[in-house]
């Protein structure tokens, strides 16, 4: 049910809003001031709040900037018989959803209630939808070694530095890209990945500078690339071992003067891009082999954080374990497994060449197959037997 909280200093105000707002299904909460109306905000959440202008005390701009203060994403309605352009401005600008004048119109009244209803679940749908995102993407790992990567990776996100992300595939490279990006004062802003190795050589240069229309036989229109989609936030070049030496020279201008310019134009583009590179290679030796550049690793190497595999952090394998099982269960809508301890010491006994990727994958196939427990017997069973370290 929504939750509307109505401040008014006139009783009749207030009673007239209760008994019409409850008739039509809300549950309404009143306050006779600001002061008093701030504490109802203080412990309750409202999805809701209409609040009037003109109160002794504290008037409700006042009102209108503590409430922002304490709860920004609350959506409030300011209401006032002293209406004009200058205050109902102010009072958007100060983040009111809407400005309403006395006498109050009930049919005007109800629709700005159910499109305030309506922002207000939008703003928790998002913020829902963020926290699963989140957690998607949540580091798990009380090891030394996680622990090192993580306090390096918290220390380097507020910054601009270029990093470099090195580590086997499936160690969560991307994981790292992420809580950098999220940590950092870009967070708001667009996180652009790009997998430089599923992107054909000849389509590369396109994909990260974009193009014009008539640039190539396919171009049919003119197209940003990923440089210019990134634009304020952060650039994630996923294995960039891969790419392509003609690109690399392009990336390296790019970083160098912060201008790109799309294929088949001669117009330079100021762009504004935190650039974060991952790879699985050994790049030292693909500059010896000539397949890097080695300026452009010199620029993009600022801070080089190497993620480690499972196999070197199998003391995490318990807190990976519980975390998978719930979050793959939770996303199947089922209660919970229990797994047991000679289960979780089999699973630490097993090799991990594919870390953390092979690790969840496995996961979840004992989540499907499996009762309700989890068993030793059950990862004999069901994780490839080639695995095992004392085989």
């Amino acid at each position: 049910m929504v939750r509307i909280l109505v401040i008014d200093d006139e009783r009749s105000i207030r009673n007239t809003l209760k008994e019409i707002l409850g008739f039509e299904g809300y549950a309404v909460d009143v306050a006779e001031n600001g002061s008093m109306g701030l504490e109802l905000v203080k412990n309750t959440d409202y999805d809701i709040i209409l609040c009037d202008i003109k109160m002794p005390e504290m008037d409700g701009i006042e009102v209108l900037e503590k409430i922002i203060e304490l709860k920004p994403d609350t959506t409030v309605v300011m209401i006032s018989g002293h209406g004009n352009i200058d205050t109902a401005v102010e009072a958007i600008k100060k983040g009111a959803f809407d400005f309403i004048v006395k006498p109050l119109d009930l049919n005007r009244l109800l629709i700005t209630i159910r499109n305030a209803g309506d922002k207000s679940l939008l703003v928790k749908e998002t913020i829902v939808l963020k926290q699963r995102i989140n957690k998607q993407y949540e580091i798990i790992g009380e090891s030394p070694l996680i622990k090192k990567v993580l306090e390096m990776t918290d220390r380097v996100a507020p910054t601009d530095a270029k990093v470099l992300i090195t580590g086997l595939n499936g160690t969560g490279k991307e994981l790292i890209a992420r809580r950098l990006h999220e940590l950092s004062a870009r967070s708001e802003a667009p996180f652009i990945e790009v997998n430089c190795a599923a992107i054909p050589s000849e389509l590369i240069e396109s994909e990260l500078f974009g193009h014009e229309k008539g640039a190539f036989t396919s171009a049919i229109r003119q197209r940003k690339g990923k440089f210019e989609q990134a634009d304020g936030g952060t650039l994630f070049l996923d294995e960039i071992g891969d790419m392509s030496l003609s690109a690399q020279s392009k990336v390296l201008r790019a970083l160098q003067e912060n201008i790109i310019t799309r294929v088949g134009s001669d117009s330079p583009i100021k762009v504004n891009v935190r650039v974060i590179a991952a790879t699985n290679k050994e790049l030292s030796d693909e500059i010896k082999n000539g397949n890097f550049r080695e300026d452009l690793y010199h620029r993009l190497s600022v801070i080089l954080i190497n993620v480690p595999s499972l196999e070197s952090r199998k003391d995490d394998i318990p807190l990976l374990a519980g975390y998978f099982i719930d979050q793959i269960c939770g996303e199947y809508g089922q209660p919970p497994k229990e797994i047991e301890p000679e289960a979780i010491e089999e699973l630490q006994n097993r090799k991990w060449t594919g870390n953390i990727r092979e690790f969840r994958n496995v996961i979840e196939r004992l989540i499907i197959l499996c009762n309700k427990t989890i068993t030793r017997e059950d990862v004999r069973l069901y994780a490839p037997a080639e695995n095992s370290i004392a085989g």
